[in-house]
């Protein structure tokens, strides 16, 4: 686990170097203050000598004031190195999801995703820049004063040699029992982000069905599952401080006891007993900081492994069979897609290896590049999981899938994706601008460029009543747009693109007949020589399309042209019939 976290540190090595001697000086200068302490009463008290007390009191006070300067110093030098490791560890541990394929992200959950990256990410750098400190001011302090204490009297020592066996016992016993409950403190936090998540995200839903009372009871519910595992976890640690607590007094008040009969008898100078006092104190507070350093380093431990476990999680889709081509020049570049000619080669898939039901069953299917395809059939016939392995949002499980001619394996995912234009089911836009939504097809599209395809998207229409046109601001997920007015300017961010193989998953549903025949009409003006699938509710969306697919049950049940499949189809026959009659009833 260190292994896996120390690079994320490294780069700040120094930082964290320096930090750990400023830490080991501040204890050592604290520890010899009481030293000259101890001379001032012993000697210049003692022997009234005023010059010697003022000169031993500068001492001290030059002391403090470096002390000083090493505490202040120790901690700007941990907080810039904790900052700086929790920035590297959110960086990696983002960026390596960011190479997750969907089964990846599912296996954890979003809501426990982002948990990881927040609260696990700041537990962490708050152990570094607490262990930084504590770490070593804790132990230095222990050593260095329990050596000095011993010095000074060994018989006095033997009192509170007989405590730390106590402690060490109470420590123990309380971390075996802490441990377990933060790992469940972090899982009832994803808990607890799941339902804040889902219910923000889908708050239209929410209200629409008058559920915010049952989303309140959801809430409450995980809420209060966090709140009690919470008390249980903290309660242990609160109650660590009593028992410290109690141990030290008791201690040193039997010091107080035996040191006094000590002084009284002539064994002991009064001076050396205040020292004393102060190193035993030392001791004993060193002692209750490394427990809570235990405490934090527990809580530190579960989440450092639920970080390890998403950077060692492998993601289920890689560039490992990639293959490359060689360029003009002779160097050797990755496989590029020549064009966008699609092919299933005996192609099965099921979402988890684990279950007996394939979603898609042996499909084989030529799609020549630039024509255009229609893919109908009913919710659940696996339309949306055949358009998804072309470009390797899912791994088929058995068979091949090739685009250009090459496997789709054969390729790395930023070419592949980049040559694939894929308009989802559920159409997403970004916190941002308009034009900053559609130049994530083409970054580097001219303004001219931009309207161009906004036109082919029928977007144009109310991009032009908008004062800000394409600076208009979306807000979060594009809320300041309809459903419809979301789907043609994601049509739009497609287009810019300029694909090889453009698939539009029942993306025109939310716009009328009229605006999806121009979108459409657009497509063989725009992409003439992009393969285009479209997956349709609609039979009109997809009549004139060179090929119709018709899904059933994860299978290619029919294929062909509107009028061979009026033909020889009974399922597409049924659906147009039924659309048509509904079409008449609506007139």
């Amino acid at each position: 686990m260190i292994k896996k976290l120390w690079p994320h540190a490294r780069p700040y090595g120094k930082w964290i170097a320096a930090g750990v001697a400023c830490s080991a000086l501040e204890a050592v200068f604290e520890l010899l203050i009481p030293l000259v302490m101890s001379d001032i009463v012993d000697i210049g008290i003692k022997n009234a000598d005023q010059g010697y007390i003022l000169r031993r009191g500068g001492v001290m006070v030059a002391m403090a004031m470096v002390s000083l300067a090493l505490g202040l110093g120790a901690a700007v030098l941990s907080s810039v190195a904790g900052q700086g490791f929790g920035a590297n560890l959110r960086r990696a541990e983002y960026d390596h999801i960011q190479n997750f394929a969907f089964s990846n992200i599912e296996k954890f959950s979003t809501a426990s995703l982002v948990t990881r990256l927040t609260n696990d990410v700041n537990a962490m750098q708050m152990t570094l820049m607490m262990g930084m400190r504590l770490l070593v001011r804790a132990p230095v302090m222990l050593v260095s004063a329990l050596v000095l204490s011993v010095r000074i009297s060994l018989r006095l020592s033997s009192v509170f040699l007989a405590a730390l066996p106590l402690l060490i016992i109470a420590v123990a016993l309380i971390l075996t029992r802490v441990g377990p409950m933060f790992r469940s403190l972090q899982e009832k936090t994803d808990a607890l982000n799941l339902v804040v998540q889902e219910n923000l995200a889908g708050i239209r839903v929410v209200k629409s069905f008058v559920r915010e009372e049952h989303e309140k009871e959801k809430f409450a519910a995980r809420n209060h599952d966090l709140k009690d595992t919470s008390l249980r976890a903290f309660g242990m640690v609160v109650i660590n401080m009593p028992v410290m607590m109690l141990i030290v007094y008791g201690t040193i008040i039997a010091v107080m006891w035996f040191g006094g009969q000590m002084v009284y008898a002539g064994t002991l100078e009064a001076g050396k007993l205040m020292t004393y006092f102060t190193y035993i104190t030392q001791i004993m507070m060193s002692l209750m900081m490394v427990s809570m350093i235990f405490m934090m380093l527990s809580r530190s431990v579960a989440c450092a492994r639920r970080i390890v476990e998403v950077l060692e999680e492998q993601p289920a889709i890689t560039d490992g069979a990639a293959e490359t081509d060689t360029d003009e020049s002779g160097a050797q570049v990755p496989a590029a897609v020549k064009d966008g000619s699609i092919d299933f080669d005996h192609v099965s898939f099921k979402y988890n290896p684990g279950n007996t039901e394939w979603i898609l069953r042996d499909v084989s299917l030529h799609i020549p590049a630039g024509s255009t395809v229609g893919i109908l059939g009913g919710t659940g016939s696996a339309k949306t999981t055949l358009v998804s392995l072309i470009p390797r949002l899912y791994e088929a499980g058995e068979g091949t899938v090739s685009v250009g001619g090459r496997p789709v394996a054969a390729y790395t995912m930023e070419h592949l994706r980049d040559a694939v234009s894929m308009v989802l089911q559920k159409n997403t836009l970004f916190s941002g601008t308009i034009r900053e939504n559609l130049l994530w097809g083409d970054p580097d599209a001219s303004e001219e460029e931009l309207w161009a395809a906004c036109r082919a998207a029928c977007a144009d229409e109310f991009l032009e009543r908008m004062p800000d046109g394409l600076d208009t601001d979306l807000g979060q997920g594009g809320v300041n747009v309809s459903g419809g007015q979301k789907q043609r300017l994601c049509i739009a961010r497609a287009i810019l693109k300029k694909p090889r193989v453009l698939i539009l998953d029942d993306s025109t549903s939310a716009v009328d007949t009229a605006t999806d025949a121009k979108i459409r009409a657009a497509f063989a003006n725009e992409l003439k020589d992009a393969t285009k699938l479209i997956i349709a509710q609609r039979v009109a969306s997809v009549r004139d399309a060179d090929m119709i697919l018709v899904m059933d049950a994860g299978r290619i049940a029919a294929q062909g042209t509107h009028e061979e499949l009026m033909e020889n189809c009974e399922i597409y026959r049924d659906v147009y019939q039924s659309q048509q009659e509904g079409v008449s009833i609506g007139g």
